[in-house]
């Protein structure tokens, strides 16, 4: 199949993102379209290009001051009847549209169409963001080739509406486990029900009161939720365990040592184990090149209630934000989409910040 990244789409960022979306990259399965865009790429004679696995890096190197990265996932989530994408109106229907083939458009009609910018910039389109995390290019790029991360400022571009949201919360989840003693159903008062247990669990969750803080004027709303329980053995069995799922949102005031610690305090007296962590991103305001991008934006920023890979960046010490065209409330939605004026606003506003003329 010919390449459809062709030197009419590429200056077109519209077109560009149907011509993305129509390149199905559910997650593990991106190489045909990581290949279309490391062949573009690899014929702009401005930036040099490497790859790895199914990420694709491209940068200039003009000796400006300061470097940012430009960074998008192209992969997706499985498709729900919902490629090849369909216009209507001012709406480009389909998988990847708003989370976040738009963004990648974004990056990739800017490599074309940019050659001198004001800041060097790296661009990376990477695989396997929406699945587990061993997966994930930017945390295999960090692993294998971290000079490809190494910048003054960074901007994911995942789904935003159109505003810049800040750093992002951290997650973690743990198992709080209640136990206690097998019995014929018939003959309970023999037993300890475990599962009876758990209601006292669940009671903490439910008088839970969520922190909100503010930090560089924006504000964390945090979360502790259950979001599955199991236990149980047969029918006729007073069970002996019990497991409740725990799902905290925190914001990146708190290390993920902290969250645990406030998790446990919670939990006081039962069994808690922690299954996954990530660490938040403080939003990453201050530096010069944000400023600008702010500036270029115009409006002020929020924070991101959500974990990104911003915190990847921030992890290496690098302040970044979350910017793209894509609603993410409609993100993974069968009935994705993404406005065309939205995507067009973003390329004009990144436009302005990487613009030498801007400097």
């Amino acid at each position: 199949m010919a390449n459809p990244l062709t030197p009419d789409v590429l200056v077109d960022p519209v077109q560009l993102t149907r011509a993305l979306v129509d390149v199905e990259s559910v997650s593990r399965n991106e190489r045909q379209i990581a290949g279309y865009v490391e062949e573009v790429l690899r014929q702009m004679p401005h930036l040099s290009v490497d790859r790895l696995g199914n990420t694709v890096m491209a940068r200039t190197d003009l000796g400006r001051e300061q470097r940012v990265v430009l960074a998008g996932h192209l992969d997706t989530v499985p498709l729900n009847d919902n490629f090849p994408s369909t216009v209507v109106d001012d709406l480009i229907y389909g998988c990847g549209t708003s989370d976040m083939k738009s963004g990648v458009a974004l990056a990739l009609h800017l490599a074309a169409t940019l050659p001198d910018p004001g800041y060097d910039i790296t661009y990376l389109f990477y695989e396997a963001e929406e699945i587990d995390s061993q997966f994930n290019g930017l945390r295999l790029v960090a692993e294998d080739r971290p000079d490809w991360l190494r910048a003054d400022f960074a901007v994911l571009l995942e789904p935003t509406y159109g505003v810049v949201e800040a750093g992002c919360q951290g997650t973690l989840r743990v198992q709080v486990r209640t136990t206690g003693r097998r019995a014929h159903t018939a003959r309970a008062w023999r037993g300890v029900n475990a599962i009876h247990a758990a209601g006292e669990v669940l009671r903490r969750l439910a008088d839970y009161r969520a922190r909100t803080v503010t930090i560089d004027g924006c504000t964390f709303r945090e979360g502790l939720n259950a979001v599955r329980i199991s236990g149980g053995v047969a029918g006729n069995v007073v069970p002996d365990e019990c497991v409740v799922e725990v799902n905290m949102r925190f914001a990146p005031d708190r290390t993920e040592k902290q969250a645990l610690e406030h998790v446990q305090e919670v939990f006081e007296g039962f069994d808690v184990e922690l299954t996954d962590s990530a660490p938040g991103a403080l939003p990453g305001l201050t530096a010069e090149p944000a400023r600008e991008f702010l500036a270029a934006v115009g409006a002020e920023p929020a924070a991101k209630l959500g974990w990104t890979d911003v915190a990847r960046f921030a992890a290496l010490g690098i302040p970044a934000l979350n910017y793209g065209p894509g609603d993410p409330l409609l993100a993974h939605a069968p009935d994705e989409h993404v406005e065309i004026g939205k995507i067009r606003d973003g390329a004009a506003t990144l436009h302005r910040w990487l613009a030498p003329a801007e400097f």
